[in-house]
């Protein structure tokens, strides 16, 4: 029986596009599953999945007895029923870890970033799987969505790189305007019950062993809320009356937001990109200059992904025009470098390089 893959309970874009791109990236890696959703996808993540053709995943309710992978969460507050007694093969996050317990070690994806398809997009990259025009897409959005078009404090370098190349294969050549475009339908109020917006993005938590609700509503202005006010804040103690300790309903005016200046105390941001007519490690010859990202650091050197679907090591005694006793002196894991092939060896897998000057 197919395990399933599977978002947290009120599920947003992020939650319903991770369960689609992780169902089909590990269909390719050769393991059976289904995506799966704890409820029906909300106006925004409906008007994802059409514009980009994808199909909502199955509604599921209970997961007693069942194999399951968990994205975008892993806190059990957030969980479907059953869960005592399913099996967490994995897991795929961008939160901090919850209170989620397995009986067997597990696959595990968890980043500091601002969107679980970030999380993805790496996975793709790292497993060396091309991601469909489609669900590219879809990842593009949930990124966009989960980080306000990279205002959020909590978007991050690899959220934009992620979108960056997400666009470029799905074939978007003005992210801000599709995501203008998520947004106005986000924040559509017309026709949606009280207990459809609280939900519309709200997850329950566990703190200090008390039950606490945490939802977001957001709009293109604040004003549009005036006449729900009253409706929204019994909506609200209705929730708390069914055993929470505290509810809360956060605000958000989606245009405030995209008006204020990045918030990254590194700088502007620069859009990276892998050399072009590079993708294949038949592609290298010795000579070559190659931008590139650390993507592991050991004793003896750092790995670094050049874009071929393949890391190259660059050996410590590589890594300056000098004595380096230890990598990290020089190297830091996501750092953006310059590379020179040294040698390739493809039935072995092996590229070697070097970042030494001449």
């Amino acid at each position: 029986m197919s395990a399933f893959v599977i978002g947290h309970m009120n599920p947003d874009t992020d939650s319903i596009i991770s369960a689609i791109a992780i169902t089909d990236l590990y269909k390719k890696l050769g393991k059976d599953v289904k995506a799966a959703a704890q409820g029906a996808p909300t106006p925004e993540t409906k008007f994802v999945l059409d514009k980009f053709g994808l199909t909502a995943p199955e509604v599921v309710s209970d997961v007693a007895g069942k194999d399951l992978y968990l994205v975008d969460f892993s806190d059990l507050a957030q969980a479907p029923k059953g869960m005592d007694s399913a099996n967490v093969l994995g897991i795929v996050d961008h939160h901090k870890l919850g209170d989620v317990t397995t009986n067997s070690p597990l696959l595990c994806w968890i980043w500091p970033a601002g969107c679980s398809c970030t999380v993805i997009t790496n996975m793709y990259n790292f497993y060396g799987v091309e991601i469909p025009k489609d669900i590219a897409g879809g990842m593009l959005c949930a990124i966009l969505s989960d980080t306000v078009i990279f205002k959020s404090v909590t978007c991050t370098p690899d959220d934009k790189k992620a979108c960056e190349q997400l666009a470029k294969i799905a074939g978007v050549s003005d992210v801000k305007a599709l995501g203008m475009e998520m947004y106005k339908v986000k924040s559509a109020l017309e026709g949606a019950t009280m207990d459809e917006l609280v939900h519309r993005d709200y997850k329950d938590f566990d703190m200090g062993g008390k039950k606490v609700g945490i939802g977001q509503l957001e709009v293109v202005d604040l004003s549009m809320l005036d006449k729900y006010r009253d409706g929204l804040q019994k909506e609200i103690e209705k929730i708390k009356g069914e055993g929470r300790h505290s509810v809360f309903l956060l605000l958000t005016d989606i245009m405030k937001e995209l008006e204020k200046p990045g918030r990254d105390p590194r700088g502007p941001f620069k859009p990276f990109s892998f050399a072009e007519g590079v993708s294949t490690m038949q592609d290298l010859k010795q000579g070559m200059k190659l931008p590139g990202i650390v993507t592991n650091i050991t004793a003896f050197g750092a790995f670094v992904d050049i874009g071929v679907h393949q890391d190259g090591l660059v050996h410590i005694s590589q890594l300056a025009n000098r004595f380096v006793r230890d990598p990290n002196e020089v190297v830091k894991v996501h750092q953006e470098v310059l590379v020179t092939v040294l040698d390739v060896d493809i039935p072995r897998k092996r590229i070697s390089l070097t970042m030494r000057g001449e």
